[in-house]
């Protein structure tokens, strides 16, 4: 503090415990009355989870909110230098240096508005889109839900057993088809794909390809990808060469086909291999839903024949939060839990007409040969393909693994950063029913306070252009990722559409005579902070 009160053009410098409580942010706001402020910064935290408290604050007292700046001296100085006090002082001093030599050159921002479109896009017609839909339409808001396949349900079609005690999903299906099928507020459209996504918050226009080839623009003012994920297909343990190896899923269809009596019947040994799929070089994941999933059908098959003797062979059982109790159901049933290396895999092979499994069991290594007369497999999960596409159309990112990212995991886990588009379901990553209806809910909860709204503000951290430096070489029209910028043939300088832009700046890092500027970072601002570090 002693410090930052020497600074140039500092006024007034204190310092608080809790600079983000009520009480403070009422002391800031008499601190710029009574000494006449004109620009504020604050050294504590992360921006990213108060700037916008502290903006609101010095706006509650007539300062234009962008007026303000923040230095974090918490995450990035004080947490990481927690050894070394003093070297993390002197640093927090450069910062506070810098921040205070950037707000000395702010100006203020205005925010422009306008109005908003209240209707929702929601792609993907599984469970976690069609509950999206319901959500949304019964606050009162309309819903236009692509589906690219011919008919709802998306892999929920595929599920028919639960665990003891749980609902029935193909009832769960049925329900929510009708329900969604029979709301006045939702259209459906089956066997459609979106082809192009434009326009922007509050007033996106989309382009959908119908089933007849025919294309059909939307308007709406959010988007709410639901597109879920796929199983993956086994390309071990002899799937797809022996009719006796089967998956998990197909192990359902037949039970939903003849019944679980008839599916089982004669079976005396069912042996279910875990982690087939995943948790490998391609999928280094766990797929979530597949050690439950397993013991779910062990325990239908126990049921209905208490003398088929049933093996999971895993690397690691993971029941997660109360689905623990299935885990230990199975073993009192009888069912033989036995754990294999992953470097030392089990094997399957056929001998004359036995199939046989082999695994080397952990921690002993003993070897046990089985004999099978159904061999499951515990198949993982991974993303559409489609994926790829879809994020280019939205401008959104995926992850490392190809499913869709949020924007942030704690903060913002339902939105991208790219606002007004939501997701949820096994778009975002494998899970449970129960997790992909609450995530879906939560989805439609984000999307609706958006649609609520009359206007809404353009993004105000976007980027300008200086007429007189501008040579219309194009460069920064290439490289925009929003379509922001459309060049001006008469006036011979770009233009930037303030709505469109969502202040990345890469049209500034690519600009190469300086006439692209962010606001609020502009050039003089952040050679100001250089100066005050190279200075200090």
């Amino acid at each position: 503090v002693e410090y930052a009160a020497g600074l140039p053009g500092v006024v007034y410098a204190e310092d608080n415990l809790y600079t983000c409580s009520q009480d403070t942010q009422e002391r800031i706001r008499e601190r710029i009355e009574e000494y006449g402020l004109n620009r504020v910064v604050v050294a504590s935290c992360t921006p990213r989870t108060h700037e916008p408290l502290f903006q609101e604050t010095i706006r509650g007292a007539g300062l234009n909110p962008h007026l303000f700046e923040m230095a974090n001296i918490r995450e990035q100085d004080s947490w990481v230098h927690r050894d070394d006090p003093d070297r993390a002082t002197e640093k927090a001093k450069e910062l506070v240096g810098m921040a205070v030599a950037k707000a000395r050159r702010l100006r203020p921002i205005e925010h422009t508005r306008f109005g908003v479109d209240h209707r929702a896009l929601v792609i993907g017609g599984g469970l976690a889109g069609m509950t999206a839909a319901l959500s949304i339409a019964e606050q009162g808001f309309g819903v236009t839900l692509v589906e690219r396949e011919e008919e709802l349900g998306g892999n929920l079609r595929h599920i028919y057993t639960a665990l003891p005690g749980g609902g029935d999903p193909q009832a769960l299906l049925r329900r929510t088809v009708e329900a969604v099928l029979g709301h006045r507020r939702i259209r459906v459209l089956t066997g459609a794909e979106v082809e192009v996504v434009g326009g922007y918050v509050g007033q996106y226009r989309s382009v959908v390809r119908l089933r007849d080839g025919r294309r059909e623009e939307i308007e709406h003012g959010v988007v709410v990808v639901a597109t879920g994920a796929q199983e993956i297909e086994p390309r071990e343990y002899l799937y797809g060469q022996d009719e006796r190896v089967i998956t998990q899923r197909e192990l359902e269809e037949r039970i939903a086909g003849s019944g679980l009596g008839s599916a089982v019947c004669g079976l005396r040994s069912v042996v279910m291999i875990q982690c087939v799929g995943s948790r490998d070089e391609e999928h280094p994941y766990c797929s979530r839903v597949c050690c439950t999933e397993a013991i779910k059908n062990a325990l239908a098959i126990k049921e209905s024949s208490p003398g088929t003797e049933v093996y999971i062979l895993y690397r690691d059982i993971r029941t997660f939060g109360f689905r623990e109790r299935y885990y230990r159901e199975a073993r009192r049933e009888g069912v033989v839990f036995l754990e294999y290396d992953v470097e030392r895999k089990p094997e399957v092979w056929v001998d004359g007409d036995v199939l046989r499994v082999e695994v080397e069991v952990q921690p002993e290594g003993e070897v046990v040969r089985l004999e099978a007369d159904l061999v499951v497999l515990s198949a993982g999960i991974e993303p559409r393909e489609g994926n790829g596409v879809l994020a280019q159309l939205l401008k959104v990112p995926l992850d490392g693994d190809g499913f869709f990212l949020e924007a942030h995991v704690k903060l913002r886990p339902l939105e991208f950063a790219a606002e007004g588009v939501y997701l949820c379901g096994m778009a975002h990553s494998p899970r449970f029913l129960e997790e992909t209806i609450a995530q879906a809910r939560g989805a439609a909860v984000r999307a609706v306070t958006l649609l609520a709204k009359e206007e809404l503000e353009a993004t105000p951290i976007v980027a300008s252009v200086n007429p007189l430096l501008c040579s219309n070489c194009g460069q920064c029209i290439e490289v925009c990722p929003y379509d922001a910028r459309v060049p001006e043939p008469e006036k011979f300088y770009v233009q930037v559409i303030d709505v469109l832009c969502q202040g990345c700046g890469a049209c500034v890092a690519v600009c190469p005579n300086k006439a692209s500027q962010q606001k609020g970072f502009e050039v003089s601002q952040v050679y100001g902070m250089l100066d005050a570090v190279v200075e200090g």
